[in-house]
């Protein structure tokens, strides 16, 4: 599986870029780490102590100010219904039904379709939808301001230009095609893979003589998966059946048998092409549009047989071979409720090979292996022993510093917290999250942040200092380095939420390390707890949407030692 390197993350050059890539990253922040507002962040700097931060509804002293400024012109409307969250922090979702058969409907289809404050092109993004969601509308046109297809107003705010990016054809074949949405019920919105053998990506299902002539070394390829216990034939298979209506053989004996699925996918049947989603597909005959290379993550929509071989569909429409991918689970860690799941004082095993102690007169005794990543009630009492710091547990056991941090509520609530707003206190040194509602804590979790610890975040892969607000958020985006020696490719990392340039809290599945230093810069949160805190964050999500962009009321990040 990929690793991280110490390098910066780089958003890509556009000229190195195919034409689809040159229009999805238009719209993608860069990766972790790097400077330089985004494209479609809604203001041009976001939190930081300092003189700036007056603009953002923050005080010169980095707390917000008592009183928050009017909504500018391009914020989406107050006021909106409230509802249920659609993840609570406890992991239980809320979907709602989708739009009404016969309620005026239009439809993304594009990878990022842009919704606007207002009715005009010039106006701030709000949102984002993803090809193939459909969402309820106001049939009225409602202006033509840099749109010739004109504007929709949808719910329940913003509105759409109709035209490359969105249309009211609800049977469009790439509205028909990419009918999957992200899984929210799941820690992972889709199924995702790590490239472990680079390969061709393809425009349809390949015959044997594409095959013959796109991988030639197929043989070779093959018997080297079925022997690799690691990442080949045998393992990660239930990956691929996460949405399959049947049982499936075995990997080798699919192979050897032949089998093909009953159920695949319309859009492919009888040799027919994907929809250009990808916009790799450059001729009526392309077979082989694009290349997968070693340092790829990628999420998929679909996995099915065909003739012994398995396929995935990227959630851009490119069908590749699943058998030079690493299937992917995710970390199975996440936080805990505080006040449900456990209260204060509490400390969260961040590290492996942790102790339990016990005391016989002055000196500690082994009492026992202590359970990586944990939640262990504390007494309150702390303690050295032997020129190290260790912390009593409620059964009357000893658990050292360097493999537990404790967890305290704020020992000076901020103004923003006295303001009963939501927000992150994310330490540094402990690699420990707080999540807050006013002045109550109610979720705490480990995380890894920039891999270069306390250092400068200008020069390292340290993760940046200061007070914030998440001010753009997607359900999954791209991020990618180009540094020499160094370039990565990571598609549709899970539950993004921006709060200062290119800096993020974000899902990590391609490691399961949280609880130490890891990331580019960046916030690594393990999948479940990314999931539970998009979802509890501001700016909300509407349902149906893949992100939300909001200047002035994201969720305050308050990233310490």
């Amino acid at each position: 599986m990929p690793t991280l390197h110490r390098t910066r993350a780089r958003a890509t050059p556009a000229a190195s870029r195919p034409a689809f890539a040159l229009l999805a990253l238009a719209a993608l922040f860069p990766g972790c780490g790097e400077r330089g507002s985004a494209p479609d962040s809604p203001v041009e700097v976001q939190g930081g102590a300092g003189a700036k931060d007056t603009a953002q509804g923050l005080s010169p002293s980095g707390a917000p100010s008592p009183s928050s400024p009017a909504p500018a012109e391009d914020e989406p409307p107050a006021g909106q219904p409230a509802s249920a969250p659609l993840v609570t922090l406890g992991g239980v979702a809320n979907v709602p039904p989708p739009p009404l058969e016969g309620s005026p409907r239009l439809a993304s289809i594009a990878m990022l379709t842009r919704v606007y404050a207002r009715p005009s092109a010039g106006a701030k993004r709000v949102g984002f939808l993803r090809a193939g969601a459909v969402v309820e509308m106001d049939p009225e046109p409602a202006g033509t301001d840099g749109c010739p297809g004109g504007f929709r107003k949808i719910k329940p705010f913003g509105y759409v230009c109709l035209g490359a990016d969105a249309t009211l054809d609800l049977d469009h074949e790439i509205v028909r095609a990419a009918t999957r949405r992200p899984d929210i019920t799941h820690k992972l919105p889709y199924m995702y893979g790590t490239v472990t053998r680079g390969g061709p990506a393809y425009a349809r299902i390949p015959t044997e003589d594409d095959l013959a002539r796109h991988e030639p070394s197929l043989k070779k390829h093959l018997d080297r998966w079925a022997k690799d216990e690691e990442s080949g034939a045998t393992y990660g298979l239930d990956v691929w059946l996460k949405w399959s209506q049947h049982p499936a053989p075995p990997a080798l004996d699919a192979l050897a048998q032949r089998v093909t699925d009953p159920d695949i996918p319309w859009f492919l049947r009888d040799g027919r092409r994907a929809p250009n989603l990808s916009g790799l597909i450059k001729t009526d005959d392309a077979v082989k549009i694009d290349e997968i290379s070693r340092r790829n993550g990628m999420a998929f929509l679909e996995s099915f047989l065909h003739e012994g071989r398995r396929y995935n569909v990227t959630t851009d429409l490119r069908v590749v071979p699943a058998d030079r991918f690493r299937p992917i689970r995710g970390s199975d860690f996440h936080g805990v409720e505080i006040g449900k799941d456990i209260d204060f004082p509490f400390a969260l095993v961040r590290r492996p090979g942790g102790k339990r102690w016990r005391t016989e007169g002055k000196r500690l005794v082994d009492d026992g292996e202590l359970e990586w990543r944990s939640a262990v009630p504390l007494t309150g009492k702390q303690q050295f022993f032997g020129g190290k710091l260790h912390y009593e547990t409620k059964d009357g056991a000893w658990i050292d510093d360097r493999h537990a941090g404790r967890v305290d509520p704020a020992k000076k609530m901020p103004a923003w917290g006295k303001n009963g707003e939501k927000w992150l206190d994310v330490s540094l040194t402990k690699q420990i999250l707080v999540a807050y509602e006013g002045t109550k804590p109610v979720y705490a979790t480990l995380i890894s942040s920039g891999e270069a610890g306390l250092g400068d975040h200008e020069t390292t892969t340290a993760t940046k200092r200061g007070i914030f607000r998440i001010h753009t958020k997607y359900i999954s985006i791209t991020m990618d380095s180009d540094a020499v020696g160094e370039e990565f490719e990571l598609r549709d990392v899970p539950y993004v939420q921006y709060f200062e340039d290119g800096y993020a809290l974000h899902g990590a599945y391609w490691h399961d390390k949280f609880g130490r230093p890891k990331s580019h810069g960046c916030i690594n949160l393990a999948p479940e707890d990314a999931r539970r805190l998009f979802f509890w964050t501001e700016p909300a999500v509407p349902p149906g949407w893949h992100g939300a962009a909001r200047s002035l009321t994201g969720t305050v990040v308050f990233v310490h030692p």
